[in-house]
């Protein structure tokens, strides 16, 4: 399950305050809750913690951690079970000052089930199981060649990286001085199928103990990238997880580009086709019906205000806080959000457009 971009933000905001926390001692609770885990079971045991706690020698860390339990206690108290995701519990003394007691805690329902059980008092609060949830769950390996080179990829989340690239030594059409035809061809039909044993093997070595791979899309001219897979000696593992072939006619990091744009139909979930997807839609209806839509955040706020915004789109550049005050007046009329990254070339062009933020509407403004 992909987490939408609301989820996405609000567990990133959330991941970056508490790594920011520092205690000066063991003070700061960590409490993870695993999905369908006895609520009743847990609050036991930290009663149980929070007494062991009374034992603590240092006294400003004995108020800050019997305080912190406190806390998450009487919050899962107000629960009358676990949350269907789990749940994860902070609470510590965040204040900067030598001597100065400042207990916060948060309550938090993840978007994926937590399956891990935590108590830890610590230094640190404990997010790596957050962390975890942030990270990319599909990775699809990319390949676009010819006989003469090659360009192996990886499209992670939204973004394109070169991972290797390679050169045959298969000469060109022109023959040197003195070779019959048939000596040529058999060179070049050697040195291409040793070139294509090379990129197997690397292939090999770059995406066979890729846990997160989901697939692999291969590219270039006809007939060669066919010629690659049948007698290129791919292994079978990586050969079964090959979901798009496309005809791509550069072999560098721009057909990297058109081999993920033109393969839309086999990775539509992907985040990268998603982000384009909304950001063309904006344009398109933009360009063919610019009373549908509103941009800049006067105009943005004005129909998010007169409930006219159906779609709102909200490039990251512009920083947590404000997406998070888009994102609620947005949730106010019911009207969908999209983060839109700045990693891509739509993205960049929505911001400089926009000034970051554009909406669709669901009737024109006067």
């Amino acid at each position: 399950m992909e987490l939408t971009d609301k989820q996405r933000a609000e567990l990133e905001e959330l991941v970056a305050k508490l790594e920011k926390v520092r205690g000066r001692h063991t003070e700061l609770v960590t409490v993870m809750i695993p999905a369908g885990f006895n609520l009743y079971s847990v609050t036991s045991q930290l009663e149980a913690e929070r007494s062991t706690a009374e034992n603590i020698k240092s006294k400003q860390t004995r108020s800050a951690v019997t305080d912190s339990l406190d806390l998450i206690i009487r919050e899962l108290k107000k629960l009358k079970q676990t949350p269907p995701n789990g749940l994860a519990a902070f609470a510590g003394n965040i204040s900067e000052k030598e001597g100065v007691q400042d207990i916060k805690s948060w309550l938090f329902e993840p978007p994926k089930p937590l399956n891990v059980r935590t108590y830890r008092c610590d230094q640190i609060f404990i997010v790596e199981p957050l962390k975890e949830m942030l990270s990319i769950q599909d990775i699809y390996g990319l390949l676009v060649m010819d006989r003469r080179e090659a360009t192996i990829g990886v499209l992670e989340g939204k973004q394109i990286k070169v991972l290797r690239t390679m050169s045959s030594g298969v000469p060109g059409k022109i023959r040197a001085g003195g070779q019959s035809s048939a000596r040529f061809e058999r060179i070049t039909e050697g040195l291409a199928k040793e070139f294509f044993r090379r990129v197997a093997d690397a292939m090999k070595e770059l995406f066979f103990n890729m846990p997160k791979l989901k697939g692999i899309l291969v590219g270039g001219p006809i007939p060669t990238k066919e010629e690659f897979l049948e007698y290129g000696e791919l292994v079978t593992t990586l050969k079964e997880k090959v979901i798009a072939i496309k005809d791509i006619g550069y072999t560098d990091e721009h057909g990297l580009k058109l081999l993920v744009e033109s393969s839309h139909e086999d990775i539509s979930n992907q985040e990268l086709i998603k982000e384009k997807n909304i950001v063309n839609k904006f344009f398109e209806t933009l360009g063919k019906y610019k009373e549908k839509t509103a941009y800049g955040e006067e105009r943005v706020k004005l129909a998010l205000q007169r409930g006219a915004a159906g779609i709102v789109l909200i490039s990251k550049a512009l920083g947590k806080e404000k997406i998070k005050e888009y994102e609620d007046l947005a949730q106010n009329i019911g009207a969908e959000t999209h983060i839109v990254s700045t990693e891509t070339q739509e993205g960049e062009q929505f911001l400089n457009l926009t000034k970051g933020v554009g909406a669709i509407l669901r009737f024109g403004l006067e």
